[in-house]
C-alpha cells in the first residue's frame, strides 16, 4: 500500500478532502436535516469560486472568501424562494437556481470560461508567509482550523432554536406548522446557510487552485453526496458533532479512493462513474449486507435439512 500512498499524495487527498467536506456538510444540512435535494450545488459551488477569483485577483483574498459564503447564501435564498413562495418543487427548484447560475457565473467571470489567479496572493500564501514550515503544511492547518471551526460553529447553531426549529422542519414541516413556526422561514435559513458553505469550498478550492474554471462545479453534488453517505455509513448517525465530523471522514475517504484510482491509472474520464460506483455501493451497503446474511440462513438451514434427510 505504501507504493500507492506516498506523504504527497496523502497531503493533496487530505487537503482537497477537507475542501470537498464543506460540501459535503452542506448536503447534511440541505440533504440528511432539512429532507430537500438542492440541486443547485453545483452552481453554487462554480459561483464560489467565480466571485473568489475575481476579489482574488483585485487583491482582496479575504474578504474574496465572505463575498463568495454571501454569494452563495443568495444562491440558496433563491432556491427557497422558488420552493415556499412560488410552490415549485425542491428538485425542479434547485434545477432552475442551477441552470441559471451558469450564465451569471459567466457574467461573474467576464464572460470567460476560465479566470487564471496566478502570481496573486491566496488566503494560503498569506497564512504561510515566509515560514518554511507553513509553507510545507500550512495549506493543510489552515483548511483542518476552518473545517473544525465550521463543524463547531454548526453544533451551537443546530442547538439553539432556531437551529431545532430547522431540525424539527426535516422530520414534520405540519409539526412545526402547527406549532406556530413557519416552515418557509426556516427552509430559507437552512438553504441559505447549506449555500453559504458551498460557497465557502468553491472559494477555497479556486484559490487553492489557483484558477476558476465554469465547469468546475460539474458533478459536486454526487462527490459530496458519496462523502455523505460514506461518513454516515462508515460512522454511524450518532451525536450531532458526530455526524458533523464523519462527513468530513467522508470526505478525506472519498479523495484517498480517488487518489487510489489515479494511482492505478484509472482514466480521469471513468471518475464520475467511479463517484457513481461509491454512491450506489455506500447507500446500498446495508441491504447487501443483509441480502448475505440471508444467504448464509439459507445454505445454514439446507445444510442441516441435507444431514436430517
Amino acid at each position: 500500500m505504501a507504493e500507492f500512498f506516498t506523504i504527497g499524495i496523502i497531503k493533496t487527498a487530505l487537503e482537497i478532502g477537507l475542501i470537498y467536506a464543506l460540501v459535503a456538510m452542506a448536503l447534511f444540512i440541505s440533504y440528511s436535516i432539512l429532507n430537500i435535494a438542492d440541486l443547485s450545488t453545483d452552481g453554487s459551488f462554480t459561483l464560489g469560486t467565480a466571485v473568489s477569483a475575481v476579489f482574488t485577483i483585485s487583491g482582496h483574498p479575504i474578504l474574496g472568501i465572505f463575498m463568495a459564503m454571501l454569494s452563495g447564501s443568495l444562491s440558496g435564498f433563491c432556491t427557497a424562494f422558488l420552493q415556499t413562495t412560488l410552490g415549485i418543487e425542491s428538485i425542479l427548484a434547485g434545477i432552475i437556481v442551477n441552470t441559471g447560475l451558469y450564465t451569471i457565473n459567466l457574467a461573474v467571470m467576464g464572460f470567460s470560461s476560465n479566470l487564471s489567479i496566478f502570481g496573486t496572493n491566496t488566503v494560503f500564501t498569506l497564512f504561510a508567509g515566509e515560514n518554511p514550515f507553513l509553507s510545507e503544511w500550512g495549506t493543510l492547518i489552515l483548511l483542518l482550523l476552518i473545517l473544525l471551526l465550521v463543524a463547531f460553529i454548526l453544533r451551537w447553531f443546530f442547538g439553539t432554536g432556531l437551529g431545532l426549529s430547522i431540525r424539527a422542519t426535516g422530520d414534520s414541516p405540519a409539526m412545526v406548522r402547527a406549532s406556530s413556526i413557519n416552515p418557509a422561514f426556516t427552509i430559507t435559513v437552512g438553504l441559505c446557510l447549506s449555500n453559504a458553505l458551498t460557497g465557502l469550498s468553491g472559494a477555497l478550492i479556486a484559490q487553492y487552485n489557483k484558477a476558476s474554471d465554469i465547469n468546475l462545479g460539474n458533478g459536486m453534488v454526487t462527490v459530496a453526496l458519496a462523502s455523505l453517505v460514506i461518513g454516515e455509513t462508515l460512522f454511524g448517525k450518532r451525536k450531532l458533532l458526530g455526524r458533523i465530523l464523519g462527513v468530513v471522514g467522508g470526505a478525506i475517504l472519498y479523495r484517498l479512493v480517488i487518489a487510489l484510482a489515479l494511482r492505478l491509472r484509472v482514466p480521469t474520464e471513468a471518475f464520475k462513474l467511479v463517484s457513481a460506483l461509491i454512491v450506489a455501493l455506500a447507500i446500498s451497503s446495508t441491504r447487501i449486507k443483509e441480502l448475505f446474511h440471508y444467504a448464509k440462513l439459507r445454505r445454514n438451514a439446507m445444510r442441516e435439512r441435507g444431514e436430517n434427510a
